[in-house]
């Protein structure tokens, strides 16, 4: 339906990659949704991207191919790219812009909103302070997710993101503290929801520019482990439009903060793979001609992904949150790349999966020393998950860290150079990474079976070796006959 706002053009001046440049427009506003009308009848929508006095650059969803520039009609609509929402998104599958796909009912919309929202302001932000159960050991016990927070996942191509993103989203709750007096809370199950039988938990997942096997090995996993009932999925195929792919994210935040803001549900966002997505930021300025910064991405993405990062967090006074779980594949397994580089510098620290331990058969290959969690500390203890967690955690690193550097020095002379307690922690290594980071696809493992894992491999050692763990701890959890 044409609005009374609607303005009509014949004067595209030329078409550039996803771009189009339409001359002689006024009054015609950022980021105004625009249709094409090509010669022969059929229609492609776009953006305006930039406007210059007379000139408005267009980036178009579909493509510039095939259009005649002296032909085609252009119309700004006077409006922006808006999302419908309501409940009934959960459960359902989107396009990268926010169109169903999923062949169920139109969408009654209670709102729509402009997908790329408003920023939170500062004052009004509450700090990030209670535990998200992942279900992976490495992440809740030594990396932990707490609601609000924004936590990268740095993977490599050919290293399993997406398996693990799919099990987060399958297995991800919020749960209250662990109580000692009965065993219901070892089973997973009997943790979620403790926090209180109101809270509602649920996923909104953001795949950007992936493969048609891969769209379909996520709608799998999610339909068989149950979890596609409280997931709302917007799906961006490696084959779909470019320019798609930066929508998908904003679409995807602005249904996660209808979710958490207005329905008071605690929302867990997994945005897969950002790469794909800064690709697609630098395929558009390199169409407009822009001077390139850092390996041709532009010089403005710091502020462009800060746009999309920092619309986690919570809210003072309302009861819902978002979380991000932002995976990216680091080209050439490269931490220093501009991608990682700016993430790491917006986000509240990082999860590194690592080569080797994936060529070793480990599954998640999380490599524990360079992973990072800013807001840890203020997602565990008593109250939140149990007070030996930080002692427990910081014991494990520093193991782990001596039993590294061994593992170097053994390359070198040998291990006929080790004493008894260089071997001993050679071997808590070894049962760290096969019993404390290794656990199958589907293996959900609460916090409590997480602690406990951590105090049997800790019981390899003598409560004098323990030495960041307090003693009331050690007394209370070690394994260590007297």
């Amino acid at each position: 339906m044409t609005s009374l706002l609607t303005k009509e053009h014949r004067t595209i001046n030329y078409v550039s990659g996803p771009l189009a440049f339409v001359r002689r427009t006024r009054e015609v506003g950022y980021r105004e949704i625009v249709e094409l009308e090509l010669p022969d009848g059929s229609r492609r929508t776009g953006e305006v991207l930039e406007v210059d006095k007379d000139l408005a650059v267009v980036q178009v969803f579909e493509g510039t191919q095939g259009i005649d520039i002296d032909h085609t009609q252009v119309r700004f609509l006077g409006d922006v790219a808006r999302l419908d929402l309501s409940p009934e998104i959960l459960g359902r599958i989107f396009s990268g812009r926010g169109e169903p796909i999923d062949g169920g009912p139109r969408i009654v919309a209670d709102e729509r909103r402009d997908i790329h929202g408003d920023p939170i302001n500062p004052s009004a932000r509450d700090h990030p302070s209670e535990f998200i159960q992942t279900g992976v050991s490495a992440i809740d016990g030594l990396n932990t997710l707490v609601r609000g927070q924004k936590l990268p996942i740095f993977s490599g191509f050919g290293l399993p993101a997406n398996e693990i993103a799919a099990q987060i989203a399958a297995q991800a709750s919020v749960v209250g503290p662990i109580t000692e007096d009965t065993d219901e809370a070892r089973d997973p199950s009997a943790d979620r929801e403790a926090a209180g039988e109101g809270e509602r938990f649920v996923v909104v997942f953001a795949a950007i520019g992936i493969t048609h096997r891969e769209a379909s090995f996520f709608r799998h996993s999610f339909e068989s482990t149950g979890a596609l009932n409280r997931v709302v999925f917007f799906l961006n195929l490696a084959d779909d439009p470019t320019v798609e792919r930066l929508l998908t994210p904003r679409a995807a935040l602005t249904a996660a903060e209808y979710l958490a803001y207005t329905c008071d549900m605690h929302v867990l966002v997994i945005l897969t793979d950002m790469t794909n997505y800064c690709e697609a930021l630098r395929e558009v300025g390199t169409a407009r001609e822009e001077i390139p910064g850092r390996r041709g991405y532009p010089g403005y993405m710091y502020t462009d992904l800060a746009t999309i990062y920092e619309r986690a967090g919570r809210i003072r006074g309302r009861a819902g949150s978002i979380t991000q779980l932002i995976i990216l594949s680091m080209p050439d397994d490269d931490i220093t790349h501009p991608i990682p580089d700016l993430t790491g510098y917006i986000t509240e620290g990082q999860i590194v999966l690592g080569r080797d331990l994936h060529r070793r058969g480990i599954y998640p290959p999380i490599e524990v020393l360079p992973c990072l969690s800013r807001l840890m500390n203020a997602g565990i203890g008593e109250g939140r998950t149990r007070a030996d967690h930080r002692n427990v955690a910081d014991q494990l690193y520093s193991f782990y860290a001596q039993a590294l550097d061994l593992r170097r020095l053994v390359a070198i002379v040998g291990e006929a150079a080790l004493s008894d307690r260089d071997r001993l922690l050679l071997d808590f290594a070894n049962a760290f990474e096969s019993r404390f980071v290794t656990q199958g696809p589907e293996e959900d493992r609460s916090i409590r079976q997480t602690l406990d894992i951590a105090w049997d491999l800790l019981s390899m050692f003598s409560p004098e070796d323990l030495k960041r763990i307090k003693q009331d701890y050690i007394v209370c959890y070690h394994c260590i006959a007297p």
